[in-house]
């Protein structure tokens, strides 16, 4: 877009005379440190045109000149230090970054106002106070000093003190700038300024007194568009230590990225909302002029950086980017006298005017029995005794209640002005969080549909704000957060299919699969930023102790969201915590039968919890391995058809057991290789028993089962099992010859039918589809009013750590809706 101001756009000479010229402002981080300054230097002497410097004070240094009022504010001589190691530092700049021939004179000017700085300490010291006015002149010293430096530093810079040219009056509390003497000033000053004129941020001066004054912490940026305005600059270009607007805190979002462009709405709102990038007021002046503000990084200059303007192309998306006030309360007026008074709103923010307490959000209900107002946490206390004192008589008669106090808040607003073509955007935004288990205090999205702010607890703030950037495209990548607990045959085999996939699903489907705790019995590890699922192990032994209570602990803890707790276990204590971590809105993908399999009361409560939390509470592998059985019936009866009859073999132990029988292989054999090839439950007698099987005929359909091994076998100790395994071989081998010579085969068949189940060992001929069944495949038969007279059949493995890991990953998917 061309910029740049024809002759007839020109509303004073100085603007006609600085047409094409651009006013940069750069911050303390900017000119911090040598290399950043000369930066500064390089980026100015690049520059086409009239330029207007405005500088900060050297990074820190406000901060310092703060510390040292106070310091001397208590008396004694503490400050002195401070003030020789700010003019060791000044110094150490000079001779670092100015030419030889300037130091001597450069030196001397700053040591002179050094000691006026110590002259002003002193005297706060001795009489230990501080007016607002000398306060004001101490920290004025931090612009005075570097741009001194800057305009030595630069090339043809003359320098400019800017209390000669911004002007302030006093107004109430605060000082105002006087934009009418403000304005001429400035355009006489630059009328016939050179090709580079260096000024200090946020420092003016009293119109009455000439008192210095400033314009508020941030106020460089003020200064630099007051000037733009006045200049009718081409561009203001805020050059800071970030590569612009970003969509998010990137010390909070990692994924966090440059916005190319945004409206002036936009981004006042996102300033006002916590966005450090700019200083709030410095909007207006330059939107009224319509002069683009472009935010830059003096430390990456090649950067493309932010560009603020009025015709912002507009986002692809609804929500440009979002902020937060990371510490707030929040005051409530509450009263049935207050429905349909006229002027309690007014006598509210009356008495908080007065009180001189700013609210940066209102949220009031539709029946207007109360009103909240966020404000800083600091002023909270004071705003609930003024409006007290302001309601007294109406509390006195009942009608008002006394002003409520809620602390320990954060405030996040979403922003775009894409939001007011978006249908349910308010709806979408506050599902996604409730999903999270995030509550929210209040919210407030005005009639421009631009602003949707809203207030939660302080410790789901950094939760708030991953979620939103997360479930509104605003990151590169979707993220699911999983904690793994169980690292056996199975959780191994997750974690490796997770590192050998991860780079897949970031490039094709844009899913990140952070994995952020894994535990087993003996050791955990856990980290928000992630675990290597390659190298899990080598993180747990650096880790902390093990167990399901310690995970759990620490899920609740971290408070992550899009949390998905995985359980490879077979663990009743697991399973155990599943409905706690439902109820804190954490997803549960299960490999572990003991949950879905319990009574009937415990598994409706766990998928109840699951439903109202908004949450998934998924255990496809608990019935057929990897098979998508589970999901095929819900799918089913989804649609409205109705399961008639259920027949399966669901056992991949057994139905490998029986294919493996062989005269040469007898029935203890057989158990012993498939419990060494890991297609057995630890303890062999929860397969043979058929209590494996009834757990998922149970969570297919509910009922009980015949046992084909003597029950005095399952009876005692696994080493006694073992030891008396072999007498049945003898047995078995005499009925595995009979069924061979009848042309039958035994499989443990799952049946339900007509509200009863049964679970047994049953000789099926050569025409059944399971008599082909081969090794430890699994197999269903779903006979439903649609799928009568051919059954649906589902056919596949049914047991090992490979496929039970695989159809785990396929729940995490689910969960992750790819």
């Amino acid at each position: 877009m061309n910029t740049s101001l024809s002759s007839s756009e020109c509303t004073t000479a100085a603007g006609c005379a600085f047409q094409g010229g651009r006013v940069l402002k750069f911050g303390g981080t900017s000119v911090g440190t040598p290399a950043s300054i000369r930066n500064v230097k390089r980026i100015v002497e690049a520059a086409a045109g009239p330029v207007i410097v405005v500088v900060s004070a050297l990074g820190g240094v406000t901060d310092r000149l703060l510390a040292l009022s106070q310091q001397a504010k208590a008396g004694g001589e503490d400050y002195r230090t401070g003030v020789e190691e700010l003019r060791a530092r000044h110094q150490e700049m000079i001779d670092t970054v100015i030419e030889m021939e300037k130091r001597k004179a450069l030196s001397l000017r700053i040591n002179a106002l050094i000691d006026e700085l110590a002259s002003i300490l002193h005297g706060v010291s001795l009489i230990q106070d501080l007016p607002a006015k000398t306060s004001d002149a101490i920290v004025a010293y931090g612009e005075r000093l570097s741009s001194l430096i800057c305009a030595d530093l630069i090339a043809g810079a003359q320098h400019f003190d800017a209390r000669m040219i911004i002007k302030t009056r006093r107004k109430e509390e605060k000082h105002v700038v006087d934009f009418d003497e403000t304005n001429a000033l400035i355009g006489s000053t630059f009328a016939a300024g050179g090709p580079v004129s260096v000024v200090g941020g946020f420092i003016a001066a009293d119109a009455v007194s000439g008192a210095t004054t400033n314009l508020g912490r941030g106020g460089s940026d003020y200064t630099a568009a007051i000037i733009a305005a006045a200049m009718d600059a081409e561009a203001l270009e805020i050059w800071t230590d970030v590569d612009g607007f970003m969509t998010a805190d990137p010390r909070v979002i990692p994924t966090a990225y440059t916005i190319d462009e945004l409206t002036y709405s936009e981004a006042m709102e996102l300033c006002n909302f916590g966005a450090k990038v700019v200083y709030p007021p410095t909007i207006y002046p330059v939107c009224a002029k319509n002069i683009p503000i472009f935010v830059k990084n003096t430390l990456n200059p090649s950067a493309r950086g932010s560009v603020i303007r009025s015709n912002a192309r507009q986002s692809e998306r609804p929500i440009r980017g979002i902020s937060s006030v990371n510490e707030m309360s929040m005051v409530t007026v509450s009263g049935p006298s207050m429905v349909g008074v006229i002027g309690v709103n007014r006598r509210i923010f009356d008495t908080l005017a007065r009180g001189g307490i700013s609210v940066f959000m209102v949220a009031q209900t539709s029946s207007e029995t109360s009103t909240s107002m966020c404000v800083t946490p600091q002023d909270g206390p004071r705003a609930c005794a003024l409006l007290d004192a302001e309601f007294a008589r109406e509390r006195a008669e009942g009608a008002m209640n006394p002003a409520m106090l809620t602390e320990n808040l954060a405030t996040v607003a979403a922003v775009g002005e894409g939001m007011k073509h978006t249908p349910g955007i308010a709806g979408k935004l506050f599902s996604v969080l409730g999903k999270n288990g995030i509550n929210t205090y209040a919210m407030a999205f005005g009639a421009l549909e631009m602003n949707l702010s809203f207030v939660v607890d302080r410790n789901c703030l950094r939760k708030s704000l991953n979620v939103i950037h997360d479930s509104f495209f605003l990151s590169e990548y979707q993220e699911i957060n999983l904690f793994l607990c169980g690292t056996g045959t199975v959780g191994g085999s997750l974690l490796q299919q997770i590192a050998a996939q991860r780079e897949v699903l970031l490039r094709e489907h844009s899913l990140k699969l952070n994995l952020v705790g894994v535990c087993g019995r003996s050791h955990s590890a856990f980290s928000r930023e992630g675990i290597d699922p390659a190298h899990y192990r080598e993180a747990m032994t650096r880790g902390g102790k093990g167990g399901v209570a310690e995970m759990v602990r620490e899920i609740l803890a971290m408070n992550i969201f899009n949390s998905v707790f995985v359980d490879c276990t077979a663990d009743e204590e697991v399973a155990a915590c599943y409905e706690e971590l439902l109820s804190h809105n954490v997803n549960v993908v299960a490999a572990n039968k003991v949950a879905a399999s319990s009574d009937f009361e415990k598994y409706a409560r766990l998928k109840n919890t699951a439903r109202e939390r908004g949450v998934k509470f998924l255990f496809e592998t608990n019935v057929g391995a990897g098979l998508p059985i589970i999901n095929t019936i819900n799918d089913l009866r989804s649609s409205g058809d109705n399961i008639l009859r259920i027949e399966a073999v669901l056992s991949g132990t057994l139905n490998f057991v029986f294919n493996t029988l062989s005269a040469e292989v007898t029935l203890s054999q057989a158990v012993r290789q498939a419990k060494e090839m890991g297609y057995s439950e630890p303890d062999p007698r929860i397969d043979l028993s058929g209590r494996d099987v009834i757990r998922k005929l149970t969570i297919l359909a509910r009922e009980v089962c015949r046992n084909f091994i003597p029950e005095e076998l399952l009876a005692g100790s696994l080493e006694d099992f073992w030891r008396w395994l072999p007498e049945l071989d003898a047995r078995f081998e005499d009925e595995r010859q009979r069924l061979v010579a009848e042309g039958k085969r035994w499989r443990f068949v799952a049946t339900w039918e007509n509200g009863r189940g049964s679970v047994g060992l049953k000789e099926v001929p050569m025409t059944h589809p399971f008599y082909d069944l081969e090794g430890s495949n699994n197999i269903i038969l779903l006979t439903t009013e649609r799928y009568r007279e051919y059954p649906m059949l589902i056919q596949g493995y049914g047991a090992g750590a490979a496929v039970t890991a695989a159809g785990v990953f396929a729940d995490i998917m689910r969960v992750a809706n790819v």
